[in-house]
């Protein structure tokens, strides 16, 4: 008996481990070394601009008409391979859900025509080949053309490699008088109950990029209707761009006609709003009520016809067959005649 009780001991240490090589043998390679880029682009440190550590997250450049900026782009290799970097720049712009995004390359022009992105060139540095594990600095400038208009012109520097892009922000502004101004336009309520939203439209009539707070009222006829409190947007407006964006209104009535009113401000004095009007209706209890309404009509009109149909009843006269004193159907005795005399009977 005690070799039969090693024996299943040592089945049962060799199964364990077989099942292990089998799940080392089976179990995947990690995925991330392949999905690492293997280079960063950033601005460099060491400049005016530059935060406490030398760290930027972003380019900020402002100059007069005419004036050439400066600045530098830090390029870093952390792999074991040589890398082909290319740069250009481009302009910035919202997407119609306010996301940020830059234009793609023009056939042959490093930005679109007239926009910040042609201001930047690279010069030699437009093509940079990093070796492994090495970090290359790349000085850049932009030049303001002329007759820019003052305000914000929102650009990035994008770095790219095999297809793949990165992009800094640059936040460029030429100096002269600025303008922050907003529209709210297109307000609409979607959808009932908890999926009600407040749809709206954010046009940027300034020149200046804004950061909008939204503030949600309403009010209903049959009473105070919750709306939604002010709060900052998770959206920078950039200027001359338009977005349309949805609020989550969980507070929205059951049964009741609202008026909603949109309200948008934002730093330097913007300020704008619009209202829309939406009935609430429990389409499910209206629809019930509807067709009981229908059916009681439809019973009523059907009674109403079936006596119609039967037409007056009509009692015989005393003391004759039914068609009359003459036998005769349908005839009738005639009414007795009176003379008018004034004296009585």
């Amino acid at each position: 008996m005690p070799v039969l009780h090693t024996l299943r001991r040592d089945a049962r240490g060799l199964l364990l481990v077989l099942l292990a090589a089998a799940a080392l043998h089976t179990a995947p390679a990690p995925a991330a070394a392949a999905d690492e880029p293997g280079w960063t682009a950033e601005p460099a440190a060491g400049t005016a601009a530059a935060r406490p550590g030398g760290a930027r997250p972003y380019f900020y450049l402002e100059g007069a008409p005419a004036a050439v900026l400066e600045d530098r782009l830090a390029l870093t290799n952390t792999t074991d391979q040589e890398r082909t970097v290319t740069l250009r720049g481009a302009d910035a712009y919202n997407t119609a859900d306010g996301a940020l995004a830059a234009r793609p390359a023009a056939s042959g022009a490093p930005g679109a025509p007239g926009g910040a992105g042609s201001w930047f060139s690279f010069g030699a540095g437009a093509t940079v080949t990093i070796p492994p594990r090495t970090r290359a600095v790349v000085p850049f400038t932009v030049t303001v053309p002329p007759a820019s208009p003052p305000g914000d012109h929102p650009a990035a520097v994008i770095a790219a490699e095999a297809g793949r892009e990165v992009g800094v922000r640059v936040h460029l502004r030429v100096s002269g008088p600025t303008l922050a101004a907003l529209t709210v336009e297109d307000v609409a309520v979607r959808g009932r109950g908890a999926a009600a939203v407040v749809a709206y439209t954010l046009v940027n009539r300034g020149n200046v990029a804004l950061a909008p707070e939204l503030d949600v009222r309403a009010d209903g006829v049959l009473g105070e209707v919750p709306g939604r409190g002010p709060r900052t947007l998770p959206v920078e407006l950039l200027p001359g761009q338009r977005v349309e964006l949805t609020e989550p209104w969980p507070g929205a009535p059951v049964f009741d006609r609202v008026r909603v009113r949109v309200t948008v401000t934002a730093p330097g004095g913007a300020r704008a709003d619009a209202a829309a009007s939406a009935w609430f209706v429990p389409w499910r209890v209206a629809g019930w009520t509807g067709l009981g309404l229908l059916a009681l009509g439809g019973t009523a009109s059907a009674a109403l016809f079936l006596v119609r149909r039967r037409g007056p009843w009509r009692r015989p006269a005393d003391g004759g067959a039914p068609g009359g004193p003459s036998g005769k159907p349908g005839a009738t005795t005639p009414a007795p005649e009176h003379e008018l005399t004034g004296a009585s009977r």
